[in-house]
């Protein structure tokens, strides 16, 4: 690398060139979860330094791309699928095996031991330098198997002490394991909390298995809500990272779920994640067969921003596979199969790995600093218009992804206060090799419909023009460009012509949250 960093600048063509000394002094001093202006509180992902944040929290989060919005741009993470076995049943999930095109929670291609688990971390380790999170969720629930998972992690902190360690549950197992948590050096927990009140919660699960047998209804429910509000506190006062993950199922738990984010943040959970229900019928749960819907893209973000006030909202989940690898949004997983893993030589290099998440550190100061300066201008406009993009990306922060490659698409918040992530919409690929490109093109369309542009990198003419038939901007010339500095230049661009009457500017309709998601090229 050389000793200057280019950053596109404010205009076309202007660029604005920084000390690599500069960015480096920068990014050891920059706190990705900051304080915003409302009320004080902690927001994670964003761009401010949080002055207010204990130092200790900060390294916790300024690398996991789970628990920070920012990181999951430049970090990945993997999931190790070593605990089958599950001692509750949600009426959200079915967990099937060897199903490649599926991303939904609990869906793994192979169940693997500790000790191939080991191995296959370090294998991706040295492979994806960023990957900086180790994960078991699943496929059943973690501290159901608490031998394998335990063993697993004590592997992997003995032979890669520098990877974060992260387990996700049910909760009902919880409380007794916090030690053992602690104990293995676990400083990461997901807990799903889908109610804080039986009467709601016996429409989720139908069954506990607690203290050797199966309860069932209202009683079940409400040993599971004490069980993972006692773990809640027990994890939290011992200092360890609390996300809570909510399943949005309109009608059943919509609106109780304001109540679960006071309930969660008044225990000392740090994270909130609120994800829209999975039920579409081919997937064999009882929601999906009961024909129980899931929300529609508005009425999730709706949700999201009513609880942001109360605390950090996780918006850039991706419901990932018990088996995921790689960037949130993308699956390597079929890289690393227990039979390629097996034949590998495994040189693990932590020095090589620290350098080259230096490197990563860079380029997202960099992406800071290029928002930042766009910024400088926007600050003066009053306006109370905000509009939603869609932009095509493969990560780094950069519009960097061609329109018909696209599996997902990333969804920013466009005001004068600059730009927001809100989300994330799945699509089924568009170019498929010429199969299904006509069908597959409108599902596109409804995915983004809420949506006044698209970035990409580059979009071929029949798409762009069905996006402008559908009232849709599709924008290529900001690729391989920093987004947020991207979408900030954009506003300003459409607020000018809103503001000299050039674009009239209207409320877009609703999208639809695209169920399950298509993960194998």
């Amino acid at each position: 690398m050389d000793n200057q960093a280019s950053v596109v600048g404010t205009g076309s063509d202007q660029s604005l060139h920084l000390n690599l000394d500069q960015i480096l002094q920068q990014a050891a001093e920059h706190k990705g979860c900051g304080t915003s202006s409302e009320g004080g509180k902690a927001s994670c992902g964003s761009s401010t330094a949080p002055e207010d944040m204990d130092p200790a929290v900060w390294e916790k989060v300024k690398n996991h791309p789970c628990y920070s919005e920012e990181a999951h741009h430049h970090y990945a993470r993997m999931h190790v699928a070593v605990a089958p076995a599950c001692n509750i049943q949600c009426n959200y999930c079915n967990r099937k095996y060897d199903c490649a095109n599926e991303s939904r929670p609990g869906v793994v291609s192979e169940k693997l031991t500790p000790e191939q688990a080991s191995k296959k971390v370090l294998a991706v380790a040295s492979t994806i330098p960023q990957m900086t999170v180790l994960g078991i969720a699943g496929p059943g629930d973690p501290l159901a198997n608490p031998a394998k998972t335990f063993k697993t992690f004590d592997l992997i902190y003995n032979a890669a002490p520098d990877i974060k360690l992260c387990l996700s549950t049910n909760g009902l197992a919880l409380p007794d394991h916090v030690e053992t948590i602690k104990k293995y050096n676990v400083d990461h927990v997901t807990i799903t909390i889908n109610m804080v009140d039986p009467e709601v919660g016996q429409h989720i699960y139908p069954w506990i298995f607690w203290k050797n047998k199966r309860v069932t209804g209202i009683e079940a429910a409400r040993i599971l809500h004490e069980r993972q509000m006692l773990g809640l506190e027990m994890l939290t006062a011992a200092g360890i990272l609390c996300k809570v993950n909510s399943v949005m199922i309109p009608g059943i738990n919509d609106k109780h779920l304001v109540e679960v984010n006071r309930a969660v943040k008044s225990r000392g959970a740090f994270l909130h994640n609120i994800m829209p229900l999975i039920s579409a019928p081919e997937h064999g749960t009882v929601f999906g067969l009961n024909g129980q819907r899931g929300p529609t893209a508005q009425e999730l973000k709706a949700l999201q921003d009513s609880c942001e006030g109360e605390m950090n909202m996780m918006r850039h989940c991706r419901q990932c596979r018990a088996d995921a690898v790689g960037l949130l949004g993308e699956d390597r997983s079929s890289e690393f199969s227990t039979e390629k893993v097996m034949e590998m030589d495994i040189q693990y290099d932590a020095e090589g790995r620290k350098a080259y998440q230096e490197k990563v550190e860079v380029e997202r100061q960099a992406t800071v600093l290029a928002k930042q300066a766009e910024m400088a201008d926007l600050e003066a406009e009053f306006s109370d218009l905000k509009v939603l993009i869609a932009v095509a990306t493969k990560g780094h922060g950069r519009v960097n992804e061609h329109f018909g490659h696209a599996q997902e698409f990333q969804i920013y918040e466009l005001s004068t206060q600059g730009s927001k992530f809100v989300g994330h919409r799945r699509v089924d690929l568009y170019c498929q090799g010429g199969y299904g490109e006509e069908d597959t093109l409108p599902t596109v369309i409804r995915a983004i419909n809420d949506c006044v542009a698209v970035f990409v990198a580059k979009i071929g003419g029949c798409p762009k023009d069905s996006l402008k038939a559908a009232g849709i901007d599709p924008v290529d010339k900001y690729a391989h460009e920093f987004i947020e500095q991207s979408a900030v230049k954009y506003f300003k661009e459409y607020l000018a012509k809103v503001k000299s009457g050039e674009v009239v500017h209207a409320a877009r309709g609703d999208a639809d949250i695209r169920q399950g998601a298509y993960i194998a090229a």
